[in-house]
């Protein structure tokens, strides 16, 4: 959820850079696994989004009513979704995600956009394994034994937390701000003299080229 593969439109400061030679952290990807990735990564992303959408839907309904079944109903079908799908579409999209960073001249951290972006990621996927889905568990164990939801905060305040990071990467993915950071303008600085000192070379080379051409004609 942190990476795309079109490059066009972007400013100057947006666009990426080539791969540096001798990152062994950088394997270029070719076109179709690309797309495919690319495929992957959002189809994964926005059924993270629905589901957690539904997921909030779902604790609303169990936190607003008085009814034992319509409780118990909720708590169960949010359980489905953290075992079955939550889970699971978090960690395609964090790997997704990091192989379209590290297989694309966007990279992981040469931009600031990306760079949050995984760490949001990160930090949404092992909170949907370690406390989304556990306190969605205890909720469910709970009404089973007829038992009162404890806090119903609790139930909806995850979802909540959950969606509010997708809808912000979702944000930040389209808008692409902040720029550079810190190690990726010092890579477009090297990228730079790199290009002028090839520049000067291949000027040079020409310029040997004509001369000797002028030379064999005036012989």
């Amino acid at each position: 959820m942190y990476a795309e593969a079109s490059t066009r439109g972007y400013s100057r400061c947006q666009t990426p850079l080539a791969a540096s030679p001798g990152n062994v952290f950088h394997v270029k990807l070719r076109r179709p696994a690309r797309r495919a990735t690319l495929v992957v990564h959002v189809t994964a992303a926005a059924g993270w989004l629905g589901l957690t959408l539904g997921l909030v839907a779902l604790a609303a309904a169990a936190i607003t009513t008085d009814s034992a079944p319509t409780i118990e109903a909720s708590v169960r079908a949010m359980k489905v979704f953290t075992d079955w799908l939550v889970v699971p579409l978090a960690f395609v999209t964090l790997l997704s995600g990091l192989l379209l960073s590290l297989g694309t001249p966007w990279r992981l951290a040469r931009h600031r956009w990306v760079y949050t972006k995984f760490w949001l990621t990160l930090a949404t996927t092992i909170a949907s394994t370690f406390a989304l889905r556990p306190g969605v568990n205890d909720a469910v164990a709970t009404v089973s034994a007829g038992e009162p939801l404890a806090s119903s905060t609790d139930l909806i305040a995850g979802p909540i937390v959950s969606l509010s990071a997708y809808l912000f990467m979702t944000v930040i993915s389209v808008l692409k701000p902040w720029g550079l950071t810190r190690r990726g303008r010092r890579l477009r600085t090297t990228h730079q003299a790199d290009q002028k000192q090839l520049g000067q070379k291949q000027r040079a080379s020409t310029h040997k080229k004509v001369d000797a051409e002028v030379m064999r004609q005036t012989a």
